[in-house]
């Protein structure tokens, strides 16, 4: 009988501990993968029940990204799971520093921005700041100019300065210098408002680094539960120089019309396509993928992007010092579409995802433009009971397209989030801020404070609640406001009743 026991007993071990692989500090997270997927190929009984990769506590550098695709996925049964103990964490290298070379400290007002000989004129910078120009050739450093857009930066990489007595004009390399003078929103104010935009000079020690750590790609029934992803950098300022459409997409292309109008926007002036901003974790064209209690630190650009899902979730994960946008979903009609078109097919490719309970705190270093949640064409998403704080602009954003035709986005829920310490550079900005019709979807029972004090914005539009560009389909309600002693925006609670072409729509609810 003892006998039987016994080995009943360790039969039962033995199941408990199958489909279990485990990892230590210095071994190969990629051979890890690369068992579960060889299990998963052979149909392997160990994949009863779900295959859990265990990470132990140490440093995993990823000189490639970790990579899941469609033969890694689990089953609803059998998930495949990346789950790490405390001090497990996923690692490349420490993005790019700067210094600030003038002014010392915040930054200068400019004096003319050129759209047809594409300089801007700045004053004169002490000779020793002058004396570093050009360094865009030196192999370890790079002379940048960093432009206050309004809702957006713009980082120029700096070809020349031609010194005019107390007037210096500064002309930049290319493509950045035709996609900032050919392109008219944003662009610098000059005259206009509340005074000339502003702009600071600054050099980039170092170069290229290790931008991603994990791609998620076709891959479903995954769970990624504990880890901590560390250290990116943001390459492409460096080679490109970086201008912005919104929220932190770059231009790949972008012109004025000559003649304004097409035929879904009769006042369009512009063309643009933008490419989607590097991200250091990457899930695209899955389902049923989950993140919990994972922490998100020190990353060149954005942190957490969902291209595309069926069924997701962040949840209870930390966000602190993310150069760009923390978590990022849904298409943004990234090129080859040109972006203002009224897309109807995005909004299903991202659709049932759960943002919950996470703390995003110091985002947007990098890019003053990204956003702490940025959600794009989405339906049937929920943001709710999210901790956001210290971010240069909005602090949660969702929709796109700037139209009140109906794209699919719909049923999108902005519930319980706690906005503060927002618009801390730029403004057009808000603590909660929408675009496009969205039938079905609700802002309700949030607590966000008024706007910080931007202090080199050029215009007072900066909102609790920002209804932008036909925004429709939302009911609005049980919101709460704090106030911020020493902002200077506009104080209305809510932008819902503009001249022109931005207006919000019709099928607006307020109970407020």
């Amino acid at each position: 009988m003892r006998q039987v026991l016994t080995i009943l007993f360790l039969l039962v071990c033995a199941h408990a501990f199958s489909g279990e692989i485990v990892v230590r500090g210095g071994e190969s997270l990629h051979e890890a993968l690369r068992q579960a997927r060889e299990w998963r190929r052979t149909g392997d009984a160990r994949c009863e029940g779900g295959i859990t990769i265990r990470v132990k506590a140490g440093r995993y550098y990823m000189a490639e990204p970790l990579f899941l695709r469609p033969e890694d996925s689990g089953t609803a049964d059998s998930p495949t799971i990346i789950i790490g103990e405390e001090g497990a964490v996923i690692c490349g290298d420490v993005r790019q520093q700067h210094t600030q070379l003038w002014p010392k400290e915040g930054m200068e007002r400019m004096i003319d921005f050129d759209k047809e000989a594409r300089t801007i004129t700045i004053p004169t910078p002490p000779e020793d700041v002058l004396n570093r120009v050009p360094l865009y050739n030196q192999p370890n450093q790079q002379f940048e100019m960093v432009v206050h857009q309004r809702w957006a930066i713009a980082i120029l990489r700096i070809k020349s300065f031609a010194v005019q007595g107390d007037r210096t004009v500064v002309t930049f390399m290319e493509p950045e210098s035709r996609l900032e003078f050919e392109h008219p929103w944003p662009q610098p104010i000059i005259g206009g408002e509340k005074g000339n935009s502003s702009f600071l000079l600054r050099t980039t020690e170092q170069r290229d680094g290790v931008e991603q750590l994990l791609v998620i790609d076709g891959a479903s029934h995954v769970t990624i539960q504990g880890l901590t992803f560390e250290n990116t950098c943001w390459n492409r300022p460096q080679h490109k120089g970086h201008v912005t459409l919104q929220g932190g997409f770059p231009l790949v292309d972008a012109y004025k019309l000559v003649v304004p109008g097409l035929p879904w926007d009769k006042e369009l002036e512009n063309q643009a396509w933008i490419e989607r901003p590097v991200s250091a974790v990457t899930v695209r064209h899955s389902e049923d993928v989950r993140f919990f209690s994972c922490t998100f630190r020190h990353l060149g650009a954005t942190a957490l992007d969902i291209e595309s899902i069926d069924n997701g979730s962040i949840d209870h994960c930390t966000f602190d010092d993310i150069g760009g946008t923390a978590i990022m979903a849904g298409s943004f009609a990234e090129s080859p579409r040109e972006v203002h078109q009224p897309y109807t097919d995005l909004a299903a490719q991202c659709q049932r995802l759960a943002i919950k309970d996470n703390t995003i705190r110091n985002a947007t270093n990098e890019d003053w433009g990204a956003v702490a949640i940025s959600c794009g064409y989405v339906s049937n998403c929920t943001i709710s009971s999210n901790e956001v704080s210290h971010v240069n602009y909005s602090g949660i954003c969702v929709g796109w397209g700037w139209t009140p035709h109906d794209t699919g986005m719909r049923n999108n829920v902005i519930n319980n989030n706690d906005v503060s310490d927002y618009a801390r550079q730029l403004y057009d900005t808000g603590g909660i801020y929408t675009l496009s019709n969205q039938p079905g979807s609700f802002i309700t029972d949030n607590e966000i404070s008024t706007p910080a004090k931007a202090p080199y914005a050029t215009n007072d539009r900066a909102f609790p609640i920002y209804l932008d560009a036909h925004t429709d389909g939302f009911t609005i309600a049980n919101n709460r406001i704090t106030e911020v002693s020493d902002s200077t925006a506009d104080m209305r609670f809510i932008r819902r009743n503009e001249i022109g072409d931005n207006h919000p729509g019709p099928n607006l609810i307020f109970k407020q």
